[in-house]
């Protein structure tokens, strides 16, 4: 499967000279792995200290969805009180690869805390968003110090949405109240699965094989953690344009999460995700262990370390 990289760049670049705030997104090539990168630090601003990760859900999600979206933050940071909740490999040594990146900086890792949950299941901006309609639903979190989530159910479209990318983030303009990070991910299942939900899915192009069966049972929102995972890193180490990415353009860089695009598990090529752990109850195939006894598929980072991109299996 490959994507147009023109038209995500185009996308993008639009979107940073008319509202500074699209950074980054994870494109539609996931059937690709591209070479070891070395990540650059452009010396611009990271987030530190505490930082609240708010939750915006736009059109209908059923409980157990968010459940499974709402555990996976959680398990980004591991509970020092209740070591056991997350076995070996955990979400949370997969999200430690991005606290490297801090030591080339002078910022502190950020600590992430669970925010608040805002609910739109009467689709108030219509089914069909832009960019500037992302940028409002995110501004619906905390003004600052903040990484607002807008999660957007299955029928809705948005702009970019399976053309180009799967997710996105980027931040709100400077202002007197602050400044937030944001991410949009979008649920695949209805309108992209073999694009956006992949290997959970026959894919659309490329290599044919036969789709693994998601960790938490759903093919969407399986599919929208993993874009979840990588533009959360991506937040986290490239929060406003100017942070840790591939020299080169600023306005479609590759990053920690987006460089190894298609990779989750070793010997991974275009087509196979690599060796993954398979739940021997449900036979479904994952890399991390979560919070609440949760298991996810997340993707290989750029390991700054030795510039690769790393598995936790």
């Amino acid at each position: 499967m490959a994507s147009s990289t023109a038209s995500l760049a185009a996308t993008l670049l639009a979107c940073a000279l008319m509202f500074h705030t699209c950074l980054a997104a994870r494109r539609l090539t996931a059937l690709v792995q591209e070479p070891a990168i070395t990540m650059k630090y452009h010396k611009g601003a990271l987030l530190s200290g505490r930082v609240a990760v708010n939750f915006i859900w736009y059109g209908n999600f059923s409980a157990p969805q968010r459940a499974v979206i709402t555990d996976f933050v959680s398990s980004l940071s591991a509970a020092p009180a209740a070591p056991q909740t997350q076995p070996e490999p955990s979400v949370a040594t997969w999200f430690k690869t991005a606290r490297k990146y801090y030591a080339n900086s002078k910022a502190r890792f950020p600590a992430l805390q669970l925010g608040p949950h805002v609910l739109d299941q009467s689709y108030s901006l219509g089914k069909r968003l832009s960019e500037r309609d992302l940028l409002k639903l995110a501004a619906r979190g905390a003004p600052s110090r903040a990484i607002n989530l807008v999660l957007t159910a299955d029928d809705v479209a948005v702009d970019g949405f399976c053309v180009s990318r799967c997710g996105t983030h980027g931040a709100s303009p400077r202002s007197r109240a602050g400044r937030f990070a944001y991410v949009w991910v979008g649920n695949p299942a209805s309108q992209c699965p073999g694009q956006c939900a992949w290997p959970f899915h026959q894919p659309v192009y490329g290599p044919q094989a036969a789709p693994l069966t998601p960790p938490n049972g759903d093919v969407g929102v399986d599919g929208m953690v993993i874009s979840l995972a990588s533009m959360i890193v991506g937040t986290v180490t490239n929060p406003f344009g100017n942070g840790f990415f591939q020299e080169g353009s600023a306005d479609a860089p590759l990053e920690a999460a987006t460089a190894c695009a298609g990779v989750y598990g070793k010997g991974a090529y275009p087509g196979y995700a690599g060796s993954l752990l398979v739940d021997q109850a449900s036979g479904a195939s994952y890399n991390a262990n979560g919070a609440h006894g949760r298991k996810y598929l997340v993707p290989a980072l750029v390991d700054p370390d030795t510039s690769s991109c790393a598995t936790l299996w």
